[in-house]
């Protein structure tokens, strides 16, 4: 790893991969086998830092909100809090660890060749995957879910079947993380040069005296603001390579002339291509939790369990309080459910102001020991069906672009999550899950809870009845599994290249029409490490040919 400060001003490689994330990683380590390889990331290393490495310490870089973060906070159009990675190994380094493979039916309609899939899962899983620790709480709710019906259970897997079962993880058993940026490891180091705080500004195209326009290199600018460029070297085989993520990717293609038409026009952008498919599509998984306050004490956990429903809502959970650095020393925290972080619900999205953040983090820290023992239940909605769209806001790519989700856009999507929410109260009320319930607490009273909580309160509406449609829309949350804007079929081909560009793909989560599985980073880094020996065969048959 190097600053990109070190880049000399022109170099020139075989591959010039834009992002390190949870794709861009194991898609550098494979192409530096017999390649050489440029790897760009906008973000610093994660190694070192304890918000990242220590499962204990989860939320703290997602609410760190300063320049150098590396999570970058955005706010959809929709109202929901959310983040993007910028760190080398992408969101691995800031999720809830889960892992879980794609279904057997999302690898066959991609059109994925089925052995190098399982072979690309298992070099991801032999460096960096782990089984959980199932305690008490993770327990009881994998309990709760085969005796309310969400079977049959299928134990430890990292497989998609539906019933319950337990997943994998990126925390070992001393709850240190592991990411994408581990699977470096592989990569071959005399082919890779790996550039970090090295932010890309634009893909060059060359289309003078060419039937087709071609990308053939990027301007990128270091840390001190200092402008690079790297080229790709002569050769018909020679690619550069998108992985900067959902928000990212698309962002990029329009700041290179590479969208519609008209919207970069108003930026003052120069068309390279008019591709109106640019930025469509965006999806983001919608949440909704209850919190279950436990007579109790609980453990820390994150999402280690999981009920893959017949209904299309995916039900998990995680537990027990977390402990953030506050103005006053260690604060306790709800995790993966803190205001600190953007998961308020308590308001609806719209209403989720700084000023009403602020309010719910001081509530937050007011609260008594036993208001953090317990721990939440969730579902998310599995595809999903409603879409929307992303657009510039200004030339900058350090800038986020405007992202409209349209949660609950189509009525099945709010169904589904009607019926999450109906099997979360049959798990809470059921026998398996008994010691971790108070008895007094029904699940209406816990969703209509007046106690004085910055979580689970539903938001009150003037002659409104409490429905679950309603606190479905309220209540909802991110999962951080947004998607789309770069689609196969409609940006790119099935083999991740440009529609209307020579020597340019995008392999990342913007491609995915529908979230893969129940939590999709073990599909990104398993694409990552497939396309990357796709590509490789394509290049030794393509030498062996001349």
């Amino acid at each position: 790893m190097k600053q990109a400060t070190s880049a000399p001003p022109i170099s020139y490689y075989d591959y010039i991969i834009v992002g390190g994330g949870t794709a861009g990683c194991p898609l550098a380590a494979s192409l530096s086998q017999n390649s050489t390889v440029l790897l760009l990331e906008r973000g610093g290393a994660p190694y070192g830092n304890p918000n990242i490495t220590n499962l204990s310490a989860f939320g703290e870089a997602l609410s760190d909100l300063s320049p150098t973060s590396p999570s970058q906070r955005f706010i959809s159009e929709d109202g929901v809090i959310n983040a993007r990675a910028r760190v080398l190994g992408g969101g691995s380094c800031l999720n809830a660890g889960f892992y879980t493979r794609a279904a057997t039916d999302y690898v066959k309609q991609a059109g994925w060749e089925g052995r190098l899939v399982n072979e690309s899962y298992q070099w991801v899983e032999k460096l960096v995957v782990f089984e959980p620790p199932m305690k008490q709480w993770q327990s009881a709710v994998r309990d709760g879910l085969i005796e309310v019906g969400v079977v049959p259970y299928n134990g430890f897997t990292y497989d998609h079947i539906y019933g319950t079962k337990v997943g994998g993880t990126i925390f070992d058993a001393d709850g240190h993380r592991h990411t994408a940026a581990d699977l470096l490891e592989y990569a071959n180091p005399n082919g890779l040069t790996l550039l970090l705080h090295a932010t890309v500004h634009k893909i060059l195209f060359r289309t003078k005296g060419k039937p087709r326009t071609v990308a053939h290199g990027v301007i990128f600018r270091d840390a001190s603001g200092m402008e690079h460029r790297a080229y790709l070297k002569r050769g018909s085989k020679n690619e550069i390579i998108i992985s900067a993520g959902a928000i990212g990717s698309p962002q990029l293609l329009m700041l290179s002339g590479v969208g519609p038409a008209e919207h970069l026009k108003a930026h003052n952008i120069t068309v390279v291509l008019d591709q109106p498919m640019v930025g469509q599509g965006m999806s983001d998984n919608s949440m909704n939790a209850i919190f279950v306050p436990s007579p109790i004490p609980v453990e820390v956990s994150l999402i280690q369990v999981v009920g893959i429903t017949s209904i299309g809502s995916y039900i998990e959970a995680a537990s027990g309080e977390n402990f953030a650095s506050g103005s006053h020393g260690p604060q306790r925290d709800f995790g993966m459910f803190s205001p600190r972080i953007g998961q308020l619900s308590t308001v609806p999205p719209k209403q989720r102001t700084p000023e009403a953040i602020a309010k719910a983090v001081e509530t937050m820290s007011n609260l008594v020991e036993s208001a953090f023992r317990g721990g939440f239940i969730l579902e998310k909605i599995m595809g999903p069906i409603s879409t929307g769209h992303l657009e510039l806001q200004s030339r900058s790519p350090n800038d986020n672009p405007s992202v409209t989700f349209n949660y609950f856009k189509e009525p099945e999507d709010l169904q589904r999550c009607v019926e999450g929410i109906r099997t979360i109260e049959k798990i809470i009320d059921s026998k398996a899950f008994s010691k971790f319930r108070y008895d007094n607490l029904s699940v209406p009273t816990l969703i209509n809870m007046t106690l004085n909580f910055p979580v689970n309160l539903f938001p009150r509406h003037d002659n409104a009845s409490t429905s679950l449609q309603q606190f479905c829309k309220d209540t909802v949350m991110t999962i951080w599994h947004y998607h789309g804007g770069c689609q196969v079929g409609r940006v790119v081909d099935h083999d991740y290249k440009v529609l209307g560009v020579d020597a340019l793909r995008v392999i990342d989560g913007s491609t995915f029409n529908y979230s893969p599985g129940t939590n999709p980073q073990a599909t990104i880094m398993m694409l990552g490490r497939y396309m990357g020996v796709n590509i490789l065969s394509e290049r030794l048959a393509s030498d062996e040919s001349k």
